[in-house]
């Protein structure tokens, strides 16, 4: 998972788009996206880290966070469709938590 997966990710968990997130932290449309393929300035995402909680080190993907597996599948649920509501994305956690228990 990259910084922009992360970052995606927590506004997921807190209920807010990326361009939601930007306009909070004072960022122009599309910064966030332009991460996947540029490299920030460190005073950025020091900004997205302070506004999360997280450390630099958890957007860098250097550290997990102790929910990360629940995070993982959240972004997975994302992932397969853009417009799920949080109970579409529950449902999919579901789905997967059936599928991983099916095997033991």
């Amino acid at each position: 998972m990259d910084m922009y997966d992360r970052i995606k990710l927590l506004a997921r968990e807190h209920g807010f788009s990326i361009r939601s997130l930007e306009e909070k932290l004072g960022f122009g449309n599309g910064t966030i996206r332009r991460w996947q393929t540029q490299t920030p300035g460190i005073d950025k995402i020091q900004k997205v880290a302070d506004y999360f909680d997280v450390s630099i080190d958890y957007l860098l993907g250097r550290e997990q966070k102790e929910d990360d597996n629940d995070s993982n599948a959240s972004l997975l649920a994302a992932h397969i469709d853009d417009d799920a509501t949080e109970e579409d994305i529950q449902e999919i956690m579901n789905f997967i938590d059936y599928i991983k228990n099916r095997k033991k």
